[in-house]
């Protein structure tokens, strides 16, 4: 369990009903075979030892005693192998059956669990042979050998504290109070789920819905497995849906009507730390619950489960035009309330032709368009300095145009030498004091010019800047209202691309197109033969890399290490560059906390924000110094 990933798998196979010795032979060869593949938690269908279409011959002891000689059998042929097996199977207690999960280790049985909720509507009739679970927890005489049995047992590796699960069985999660709710409350980071789901038309995406759904509310790992083929065909079909989910998000799926093996690794540090994260989550050591433990040695697991290199960005690319526009439109309501609420006449923006300034003019635009007020109320300001290039400043001319909003230039060249020459600096020593002056002789312009005409200063730093502190104090760190404080960089890009849509007929796209191929730059070196010379990813670093830092660091609270292990799986680059971007991220964030102590307000838009006042409250003194020596 390196970094707290748990391999997971849900298997089903060609089951002969009632044919228990047929089915013990290939559930073993299962176990033996995913326990080789690393596997450490398998999950098999309800009932699969007997199939569970058996229907009245649930009655017959000759099927129930060779249920529980084949459930002995695996027991035995799998003593070797490394991996927790729960499987399905009727089992008699005190004249009554019970539809039963076996949980199996190495030979042993640490627990069975029996279905808590009978269904017997549509084409259900289990009533007909099964009882509901008792109340309360007891024990089950097997193989001369006392075993926990109850729906109240929790399951618990000794040598990886995170690694805690309990099973439910199929019906158990479809009604209104599921035993997996009291189960994650009392303690299990991952439910299993042994079912027989027949399909139906419609039933496959209510059933992944049910299943993401409770791994999200229950910010838990969900294995849910479901019979397939080999079943009978009298009245219903089932179609092996496997369901592997995490907080919310299915990390694997098989494809319907195909039996075999879908697996996936859960990460069950990530889910110990969301659930104390979350300060409302409700935990309980009630005395209703056994935790029964197991020594399953830590191993290393590959990981196969997808890691993006843009987390922040939806994979599915319908998703992203819908995410963009939700979040355009975001952006957009949180300046309007901020115009509306200070009466402002209009407001300023600082464009120079680069990818943060333009995002932030298109939010303005829209919000104004929202507000069906005139966009030439909208004063965009070039202020070309020493690092301006002909190329930035053209497009920020020419988008401006387009839109339809107040152009201004002001040349600040004149302002900032005479600024050098009052504090005695030589303007041939490009050093910070170089660079800052410009940036707070733009900032000074904003504002003063928005004090004479009655506007509002949008500030257009992005969260990758605020996370990396890359911004001048009190230059363009500084507005009155930041509306792309909570867009990581990466982000801003997929948004630009996007206005081309959103704005489609405002002849923008070429402009927008060549600004999204333009090097990221604050622009305050002097130009190399007209082309830009400072560009900020050689300096500090890629952002794609940063954002991908950020999203783990701080939304997940990730160590280092672990950090740096999913960036491998993600990205192509050497471990030398990734470690060393990767210190770069935690001394700038660290030292930086600074600015993000006092950031102008702005909307939230992910599950990421630094703001001051919401999601991230950090001492501005904090060391850095366990963080790197972990790198080291």
């Amino acid at each position: 369990m390196k970094d707290g990933f748990i391999k997971t798998a849900a298997a089903s196979f060609d089951v002969t009903v009632a044919d228990c010795v047929t089915n013990a032979e290939k559930i073993t060869e299962i176990i033996k075979n995913e326990a080789k593949n690393g596997v450490q938690l398998l999950v098999l269908p309800e009932l699969c030892i007997t199939g569970y279409t058996c229907s009245d011959l649930f009655l017959q002891s000759e099927l129930l005693n060779g249920a529980e000689e084949a459930l002995k059998n695996i027991c035995e042929n799998t003593k070797s192998a490394d991996i927790i097996a729960v499987a399905g199977l009727p089992i008699s207690k005190n004249s009554r059956l019970y539809n039963c999960a076996a949980v199996l280790y190495k030979g042993e049985i640490l627990g069975v669990v029996p279905k808590a909720n009978i269904p017997n509507y549509n084409e259900f009739y289990e009533k007909r042979h099964f009882c509901p679970a008792p109340k309360n927890n007891s024990t089950l005489t097997l193989f001369d050998k006392e075993i926990p049995f109850g729906t109240n047992l929790i399951f618990a590796c000794a040598d990886m504290k995170n690694f805690t699960f309990a099973a439910e069985i199929c019906e158990d999660l479809w009604v209104a109070a599921p035993p997996s709710v009291n189960h994650a409350k009392n303690g299990a980071n991952i439910i299993v789920n042994l079912s027989a789901s027949n399909e139906v038309i419609g039933k496959c995406e209510y059933r992944r819905s049910l299943v993401s759904g409770q791994s999200a509310r229950l910010v838990c790992g969900y294995v849910y497995c479901s019979a397939g083929d080999g079943e009978s065909t009298t009245d219903t079909v089932f179609g092996a849906h496997h369901i592997i989910a995490e907080n919310g998000v299915v990390l694997k799926e098989n494809t319907l009507f195909e039996n075999g093996v879908v697996k996936t690794e859960i990460d069950v540090d990530r889910i110990d730390g969301e659930r104390r994260k979350i300060g409302s989550y409700q935990t309980e050591v009630s005395p209703d619950y056994k935790t029964i433990s197991f020594d399953m040695h830590k191993k290393d697991v590959e990981l196969t489960r997808e890691i993006p290199q843009t987390p922040f960005v939806p994979a599915d690319a319908l998703k992203i035009d819908e995410r963009c526009s939700l979040i355009l439109t975001m952006q957009a309501m949180g300046l309007k309330k901020r115009i509306v609420h200070t009466h402002a006449k209009g407001v300023v923006i600082g464009i120079s032709g680069g990818l943060d300034s333009t995002l932030a003019l298109l939010v303005a635009v829209r919000a104004f368009d929202i507000l069906k007020r005139s966009r030439t109320e909208i004063t965009a300001i070039s202020m070309p300095c020493f690092g301006t290039t002909s190329r930035t400043k053209s497009n920020a001319e020419k988008l401006c145009t387009a839109m339809g909003v107040t152009f201004k230039t002001v040349d600040i060249k004149k302002a900032v030498n005479q600024h050098f020459e009052d504090i005695g600096h030589d303007p041939n020593n490009f050093d910070v004091v170089y660079e800052n002056s410009q940036a707070r002789e733009r900032e000074q312009v904003l504002m003063d010019y928005a004090n004479k005409t009655g506007a509002l200063v949008v500030g257009t730093g992005d969260l990758s800047e605020l996370a990396l502190g890359w911004a001048t104090y009190n230059g363009d760190h500084m507005s009155m209202y930041g509306v792309n404080a909570g867009v990581p960089k990466t982000l801003v890009r997929y948004l630009v691309r996007h206005a081309k849509k959103l704005f489609d007929g405002e002849n923008i796209g070429e402009i927008l197109d060549d600004i999204l191929a333009t090097p990221v730059s604050p622009e305050l070196l002097p130009p190399k033969e007209g082309e830009i010379a400072q560009k900020t990813e050689e300096l500090v670093g890629p952002y794609e890399l940063h954002d991908f830092y950020l999203y783990y660091a701080v939304r997940f609270a990730f160590p280092p290490k672990k950090v740096l292990r999913l960036a491998k799986y993600a990205f192509s680059y050497n471990d030398e560059i990734l470690v060393r971007w990767l210190k770069t991220f935690y001394r700038r964030f660290f030292a930086q906390q600074f600015k993000r102590s006092c950031l102008p307000d702005g909307p939230k838009i992910g599950s990421v924000s630094l703001s001051p006042r919401g999601d991230w409250r950090m001492p501005s003194d904090a060391a850095a110094k366990l963080w790197l020596d972990e790198l080291e």
